[in-house]
């Protein structure tokens, strides 16, 4: 189980362009490493145009954004010129990333039970050590959020 203090797991992924992205050649950097169900669904829309309308502040804030689904790279790059979206989306179908970060496992809608993505994000430092996870991600505040100015509510 994955918390705060944590070494980030290793990831190694294919962004919307093709282009490798791994957690190696982001050391150095601080990151937002935000998983979410699916591309084009309203809940993910809304968190994604709030990290695109918030992004130059979240660069200032020294932040590389990335994003991570089981959607394919077609449908990322579909996303993320519809959407005009700045940041890397991985593409993770064999779910390699999304189960090292705990962010697969059962859901509930309807009453009905399923396998699924969790929405969370991971603060990771610049030496890879995890700072925070945000389980309860507010979609509309995520930038908030992850810039610590805003708590979840309680449900």
């Amino acid at each position: 189980m994955l918390k705060p203090g944590s070494k980030a797991p290793s990831f190694s992924g294919t962004d919307q362009h093709g282009k490798e992205i791994s957690l190696q050649q982001l050391k150095g950097k601080k990151i937002a490493l935000y998983f979410y169900p699916k591309d084009n669904t309203p809940t993910c829309t809304t968190e994604a145009c709030n990290l695109r309308d918030n992004y130059s502040l979240l660069q200032k804030q020294g932040y590389e954004i990335i994003g991570v689904s089981a959607d394919s790279e077609k449908s990322h790059l579909k996303f993320s010129e519809k959407y005009e979206l700045p940041f890397s989306l991985l593409s993770d179908p064999d779910l390699n990333i999304i189960k090292a970060y705990d962010a697969w496992g059962e859901k509930m809608l309807y009453g009905r039970k399923y396998m699924g993505i969790f929405r969370k994000t991971f603060i990771i430092d610049k030496k890879g050590i995890i700072e925070e996870i945000i389980e309860k991600v507010e979609s509309k505040n995520h930038t908030q959020q992850i810039l610590g100015e805003v708590k979840p509510s309680k449900k």
